[in-house]
């Protein structure tokens, strides 16, 4: 035996290690009881997906989520939230052996993470996606425990993501319809003071309505003219009935000029630049309008997609209460490190007789 260790020591010390690490495993390591979940995350509204190039590359937002989910489950945040609820100090520095427990109780945040880590894993399935959430603990309640904070604090978690989201987009939509609002009134009290002011209700109709009295007028005086025409081809011009339809005439002849005047005179408030300056102050009032139509309405559209903000963990397998412990894998840790420190001695041994063939 002597001979041997001296001879192969790389062997011995293989050996002595394989053995030391399998009865670590099987006689000192404590057992631990693993409780899982599998959940996904649902909206009250599922839109159609929308397939392009680039969802391709970025994937869907469904998976965003779940992403969003996992990083949250294995945040500090969320250790924080179970050292308060279910004081995970405690149970990983008071149970299990030397080298699985958490050794310093008070140890800092960082070092607490990364024990956190190695004791919930949070896996997502891209294919079906889900999230697979497993916590190890020293006992099945913790470990049940443990699990069923997770998806409720994951739940809460993506909810006031949406809620906060969806406040912001709301209160900003609400301060620009407050300011449009304003315009809207500032509009249609101009067109108002514009109307009082110059005491036409719509100048335009009445330019129409000028128009129209202008050529009902035209036309009588075309007609009165052909008639004055025919008078004056067997009556002298001093006649009474040619006197008269001069009258009209003359008459028609003021009337049109009275009309035109009011429409576009060339000095004072003409109807055409009271007509061109309230068309302005209605177009504004009309732009107001609409505009503050368009935030109204949209204003609403957010507030229903808050709604579908609304992230609902749905729980395809609910937390396990584990029976018995299933970690570690006593068997499978050993056959590895046996396996893995085997093929290190191999090849010390390989280099261990390459040295020996060169000095010889």
């Amino acid at each position: 035996m002597k001979a041997f260790i001296k001879t192969h020591p790389h062997w011995a010390l293989a050996i002595l290690a394989i053995v030391l690490v399998s009865g670590y495993w099987f006689l000192v390591a404590q057992e631990r009881y693993l409780s899982r979940a599998t959940v996904v995350l649902e909206s009250p509204q599922i839109a159609q997906p929308d397939i392009s190039f680039s969802s391709m590359l970025t994937g869907t937002s469904g998976n965003q989520d779940l992403l969003l989910l996992r990083e949250y489950l294995l945040s500090v945040d969320m250790l924080k939230r179970a050292q308060q609820e279910m004081d995970v100090r405690t149970h990983f520095s008071e149970n299990g052996d030397v080298l699985a427990r958490l050794r310093d109780a008070q140890a800092p945040i960082e070092d607490l993470h990364q024990y956190y880590l190695r004791r919930v894993t949070v896996e997502m399935d891209e294919y079906a996606g889900v999230l697979n959430v497993r916590v190890q603990a020293y006992s099945p309640e913790f470990a049940h425990d443990m699990v069923a904070l997770l998806l409720e604090a994951g739940e809460a978690h993506m909810n006031e993501m949406g809620r906060r989201l969806a406040e912001e987009q709301v209160r900003f939509l609400e301060e620009q319809l407050r300011r449009l609002e304003g315009r809207l009134e500032d509009a249609r009290a101009k067109l108002l003071e514009f109307q009082n002011r110059e005491g036409l209700v719509s100048p335009t109709s009445t330019v129409e309505s000028i128009n129209q009295v202008v050529a009902t007028l035209e036309g009588e005086l075309a007609s009165v003219q052909a008639q004055r025409q025919a008078l004056g081809s067997y009556q002298s011009e001093q006649s009474s009935e040619m006197r008269r339809v001069q009258a009209q005439i003359n008459a028609l002849r003021d009337q049109i000029e009275k009309q035109r005047d009011r429409l576009a005179q060339a000095t004072g408030e003409s109807l055409n630049r009271i007509s061109a300056q309230y068309e302005t102050l209605e177009l504004k009032a009309q732009f107001a309008q609409e505009t503050y139509s368009s935030a109204l309405a949209a204003l609403e559209n957010t507030r229903l997609e808050a709604a579908r903000k609304l992230k609902q963990v749905s729980v395809l397998q609910s937390p396990l209460m584990p029976e018995y412990a299933t970690k570690p894998d006593r068997l499978y840790n050993s056959t590895l490190f046996a396996i893995v420190t085997l093929f290190l001695a191999l090849i010390a041994s390989m280099l261990v007789l390459i040295v020996r063939d060169h000095r010889d």
